[in-house]
């Protein structure tokens, strides 16, 4: 396990790196975290960085597209700070954007905390945690100039590739009595129609939000009233450009979009 100067130097390191827009090729072999629990210390500290409430919590890597894209084997957890989150309908910088990806998502905001236990928490009790389904769209991109060489514990590191993130407005119907394993939200970029689906995202955002809970559980980190967790892409990350815009219609639950400068 990395000593308390080697967490805070790592961390300090990959965030410096995320505010100036630059890569770097990986964390120094001191610095590099050896497991997933060394990685979560490091990513943990980029909480200290924000003034604000942490916003919520991203899900990386619940598809097999999205596995691929970062050359992971699972899913794997990061922070949204409030400095990362763009007004729906708003303008993302691309400046230092390398991944230059868009990924449409489901995304639950939580209305009672979800503390650490001893036994993990079941799927209904953590949807019985929530308040609000919401669409969304996700904007990643890795610290790492090679992510997809860099592997687990320093993807992890480097906040599971968090960087910008939209959240659309609250759904207004039932959504609990949606089958959110087969929705399939329509993403339009460029004039073209992308079709994405709810059993991407761990065969059930749900399972996701589930997984989510327990894998912070595991941590120590209690999931807190009024964060958002937003739970993976439903379709294989779609390539942007400065200039583009993007929105993510999922039919009665709402939509979201981003413009690119």
């Amino acid at each position: 396990m990395l000593g308390i100067n080697q967490i805070e130097a790592a961390s300090q390191t990959l965030y410096d790196h995320w505010r100036a827009g630059t890569k770097l090729r990986g964390l120094e072999g001191s610095l590099r975290p050896r497991d997933r629990a060394g990685a979560y210390a490091i990513q943990a500290r980029i909480e200290n960085h924000s003034k604000a409430r942490l916003f919520g919590w991203k899900i990386a890597a619940t598809s097999e597209a999205g596995q691929k894209h970062i050359n992971v084997d699972g899913p794997m957890a990061g922070r949204i700070l409030q400095e990362m989150v763009i007004a729906d309908g708003g303008t993302a910088s691309m400046a230092g954007n390398e991944m230059r990806v868009a990924e449409p998502e489901f995304a639950f905001r939580m209305r009672a905390d979800l503390p650490p236990r001893s036994s993990s928490y079941s799927s209904q009790e953590v949807l019985d945690a929530v308040g609000t389904l919401h669409p969304a769209i996700e904007i990643p991109d890795s610290r790492f100039a090679d992510f997809v060489t860099a592997g687990a514990e320093q993807i992890i590191a480097d906040n599971a590739c968090a960087h910008l993130f939209v959240l659309g407005a609250p759904a207004t119907v039932d959504w609990r009595a949606l089958d959110l394993v087969e929705e399939k939200p329509i993403t339009t970029l460029r004039g073209e129609r992308f079709i994405g689906h709810g059993k991407n995202v761990l065969g059930d955002p749900r399972v996701a939000l589930t997984w989510l809970a327990n894998e912070l559980r595991q941590l120590g980190v209690t999931l807190r009233s009024g964060e958002v967790v937003t739970t993976g892409t439903c379709h294989k990350p779609l390539p942007i450009a400065s200039g583009d815009a993007v929105e993510a219609d999922f039919g009665s639950i709402g939509r979201a979009s981003v413009r690119f400068a």
